[in-house]
C-alpha cells in the first residue's frame, strides 16, 4: 500500500504543477492585456481569454492547458500506467486550483481533455468528438463541455484501464461541480450560446 502510494504520490505532485501554470493569465500578460481575471467571467480558461477579442491567445491558451494534461501523463507514464494516472489526476487539479492563485484556477476541461488523449487517445477522441457534435448541434460551449466529459468517461471503461477510466469518472462531477453556473443558466435558457455575448461577468464556460 504504501509503495503504490508514493507511485502516485510523485507522479500527482509533478501534474499538479504543470497543471497549476496558468497559461491564460501569462499569455494575456505577455500580451499587454493586464489581468485576465479582470476580464468578462475572471475565469483563467480559454473561453475568458477569447472575451479579450484575441482569438490567437485564446487558441494558445487552449492548447497549452491541453497540452499540459498531455505532458503530465506521458512524463510519468515513463515509470507506469499508475504514475500516468496519479499525474494525470494532479494536472487536471493543477490546473482548477493553482496554488499560484490562492487556489482559484480554471474549469478544468482543456486540462481534462490532454489527459484523456495522454492515457488513450482513442478516449481523447471520442470525447472531442462529442464536444463538436453537441456544439454544432444545440450551439451551447458548456453542454458540450458537460457532455464531451461524460462521454470521455463511458468510452475509458471500453478504450483505457480500470484506473483510467476510474479517474475520468470520478472528474466528471468535478467539472460539472466547476460549471455549475453554466448548468443553472442552461436550466433557465439563458445560457449564452457560441459566438454570442454572455450577459455579464458571471457568465462563462471558460477552460
Amino acid at each position: 500500500m504504501s509503495s503504490t502510494l508514493v507511485l502516485i504520490a510523485g507522479p500527482f505532485l509533478l501534474g499538479y504543477l504543470l497543471g497549476s501554470i496558468p497559461f491564460g493569465l501569462l499569455l494575456t500578460r505577455a500580451a499587454g492585456l493586464g489581468d485576465i481575471r479582470k476580464v468578462g467571467s475572471g475565469n483563467i480558461g480559454a473561453t475568458n481569454v477569447l472575451r479579450t477579442g484575441r482569438k490567437g491567445l485564446a487558441a494558445a491558451t487552449l492548447l497549452l492547458d491541453a497540452l499540459k494534461g498531455v505532458a503530465a501523463v506521458l512524463i510519468a507514464g515513463q515509470i507506469g500506467q499508475l504514475a500516468a494516472v496519479g499525474a494525470a489526476a494532479g494536472a487536471v487539479i493543477g490546473h482548477m486550483f493553482p496554488v499560484w492563485l490562492s487556489f482559484r484556477g480554471g474549469k478544468g476541461m482543456a486540462t481534462a481533455l490532454g489527459i484523456m488523449w495522454g492515457l488513450s487517445w482513442p478516449v481523447g477522441a471520442v470525447a472531442c468528438a462529442a464536444w463538436l457534435v453537441v456544439a454544432a448541434a444545440f450551439r451551447y460551449s458548456s453542454l458540450a463541455t458537460l457532455l464531451s466529459m461524460v462521454a470521455g468517461a463511458i468510452a475509458a471503461w471500453f478504450l483505457a484501464g480500470d484506473a483510467a477510466a476510474l479517474l475520468l469518472t470520478l472528474l466528471v462531477p468535478l467539472v460539472w461541480l466547476r460549471h455549475h453556473e453554466n448548468i443553472g443558466r442552461l436550466l433557465r435558457g439563458v445560457e449564452p450560446r457560441i459566438g454570442q455575448r454572455g450577459p455579464g461577468p458571471a457568465a462563462s464556460s471558460g477552460s
